[in-house]
């Protein structure tokens, strides 16, 4: 599948391309504080996954499927070598992208997630929500905002799932999503991969936090650094991107 997808041209820029993938119920807009940051140095894509923003929506969804979207939307845009930054289930992605495509990825950026199997649901109001508001059927966002709060005490969570909801509906698949909601949590261990990488974590989430999700990334990762974005949650690049965008850049500086 062919995604939907932002192109910021640099012409002159000697450095390969930056592409940025959002996580779950996102869009191409998600990263977009960091896709301009880096714009002014290479060219940057930023793309919608499949069953979310503008792309095609499937009943199949999983990381092998996700990541070969993404091949194929670079393939046609003639990108054969680039640098890949994904956020939670957009990180993900770029893992096994980086699994699939190995002399392609560069390097790699992945944002507060690891390559391990989570087993904790952590959307399920979330879902009920979404569901809700379908069934609600409303006509305004106000409207869809009210359903919302009937589910979600989290404001934030709900302005950030509304970018996504528009003409009534949402534009991200939340059937497939739902079905597939064991698939997104799954993960399957890569053979180690060479390419240098970052994770960054956010010091107040759980994704990286434990000895066993430590244990993952040194395990198919061998030249992964793990560095802390202290005071931030799971969203760090929105609570602190000055100094999610300062560790990116340290990272790209020191592997030219």
């Amino acid at each position: 599948m062919i995604l939907n997808y932002q192109i910021t041209t640099h012409d002159d820029s000697k450095l390969v391309p930056m592409v940025f993938i959002h996580g779950l119920f996102g869009s191409l807009s998600n990263l977009g504080m960091l896709a301009r940051h880096f714009a002014s140095q290479r060219t940057i894509i930023q793309l919608d996954l499949r069953n979310h923003g503008l792309s095609g929506h499937s009943d199949e969804h999983d990381y092998y499927l996700m990541s070969e979207d993404v091949l194929e939307t670079l393939d046609s845009l003639n990108i054969t070598k680039c640098v890949v930054v994904g956020h939670s289930m957009g990180g993900k992605v770029a893992m096994k992208l980086t699994d699939i495509a190995r002399d392609r990825v560069e390097q790699l950026v992945v944002l507060d997630i690891t390559p391990f199997q989570y087993h904790e649901n952590h959307h399920a109001e979330i879902f009920t929500a979404l569901f809700a508001v379908e069934r609600g059927n409303p006509s305004s966002r106000l409207e869809a905002t009210k359903i919302m709060r009937e589910y979600l005490n989290e404001e934030m969570v709900i302005q950030f799932l509304l970018k996504s909801f528009n003409k009534g509906q949402w534009l991200f698949n939340v059937e497939s999503l739902y079905n597939h909601y064991p698939d997104i949590l799954l993960w399957e261990d890569l053979a180690p991969v060479n390419t240098p990488a970052l994770f960054l974590r956010g010091g107040n989430s759980f994704y990286i936090s434990k000895p066993e999700h430590f244990a993952a990334i040194e395990r198919q990762f061998i030249h992964a650094k793990v560095e802390l974005i202290e005071d931030a949650g799971h969203w760090l690049h929105g609570e602190k991107p000055a100094q999610v965008l300062e560790h990116i850049q340290a990272f790209l500086d020191a592997q030219q």
